[in-house]
């Protein structure tokens, strides 16, 4: 079955794993799917991403947390969604949890976390919202 939004089915997956106490997903990659996880990793949201090769399709191993810890979010929630598309200039792109988590933002410079956005004055579509 092939997911009308892969990323809100990636950060569900995240979130349900995270629920059960799971330290691990694996799910199919793709290129924006493997740079959102990386760009949580680099802001300290997810432990480690690895993209495994294989036929027909390579999978994406993304790591929570460590075995005995708590995830290290706890919110994560999709913004932009294919039927109602949210874009925000460099000024709008709202603060969540008064700093304390990020947004991603999808700028003409790639993804990044919403301070960066801000810093490189660039605006964009609203991914995601993770705290």
């Amino acid at each position: 079955m092939v997911s009308t939004d892969p990323i809100a089915d990636m950060l569900t997956r995240i979130r349900n794993a995270a629920m059960v106490g799971k330290h691990e997903v694996r799910l199919p990659h793709s290129n924006l799917k493997e740079t959102i996880a990386r760009e949580l990793v680099k802001n300290k949201f997810l432990k480690d991403v690895i993209v495994e090769k294989a036929t027909p399709r390579n999978t994406l191993i993304i790591t929570i947390n460590d075995e005995g810890t708590n995830p290290p979010f706890t919110e994560i929630t999709r913004m932009s969604k294919p039927g109602r598309r949210l874009y925000a200039g460099a000024d709008e792109i709202p603060k969540v949890k008064s700093g304390r988590g990020i947004m991603l933002v999808s700028t003409s410079k790639g993804v990044m976390s919403s301070t960066e956005a801000k810093k490189s004055r660039l605006g964009g579509e609203i991914i995601c919202k993770v705290y």
